[in-house]
């Protein structure tokens, strides 16, 4: 005898959605993974600097606006030794600025998620096609996103030993005023402007 389900099926896949917003143009990109963690942050990063960077060949340094959450804190130290080794990868000088605790429904990106919600509306999210089509469908300032799916599984709550990030503490320029709140490092070798 078959087992009736009382709710919707169990989904096969969990896919956490993550938001980068460009402030000054409104592109914004959406990245789904399996896990939330510091290295799908800066995973996430990476896979959207492969495809802006190329389009804005003056930059050279990045203002990231966070919201202070457990994986992308300025005392997660995966997440801050893998954005030193992000500002190597690509010559840019990374500029971490939180908002303080409880206030991140001041940053911009926040905003999109409702919009997103709109546009799955009910949806049964089984599959990751579905996840992508409805994810697509949506806009944020009349413009629609970029999707990206970024594979394999995010281990959680790594972290780097006090001896081992001392390479990597050493790169951080923490504001004397809010050392937890606005970090700057800068790439071994600047990116060379075209």
């Amino acid at each position: 005898m078959a087992q009736g389900l009382d709710h919707d099926p169990p989904a096969q896949q969990k896919f956490v959605p993550l938001g980068i917003l460009m402030v000054v143009t409104g592109a914004l990109s959406l990245f789904f993974a399996a896990g939330e963690s510091s290295d799908l942050w800066v995973d996430a990063l990476l896979a959207w600097w492969a495809r802006v960077g190329p389009t804005v060949p003056t930059i050279t340094k990045l203002v990231i606006y966070l919201d202070n959450g457990p994986n992308n804190s300025g005392r997660r130290t995966q997440f801050l030794k893998r954005m030193v080794q992000f500002a190597d990868a690509t010559g840019l000088t990374v500029r971490l600025v939180y908002y303080p605790p409880y206030h991140s429904k001041y940053n911009p990106v926040e905003r999109c998620w409702s919009a997103l919600q709109r546009k799955w509306n009910g949806a049964l999210l089984n599959c990751w096609e579905v996840v992508r089509d409805h994810a697509l469908r949506m806009t944020w300032r009349k413009m629609h996103p970029t999707v990206e799916r970024l594979e394999g599984d995010y281990a959680t709550s790594v972290r780097v030993s006090k001896r081992d990030m001392k390479p990597y503490e050493a790169r951080l320029e923490r504001s004397a005023t809010l050392p937890k709140y606005d970090i700057t490092i800068r790439p071994t070798k600047p990116r060379q402007v075209s």
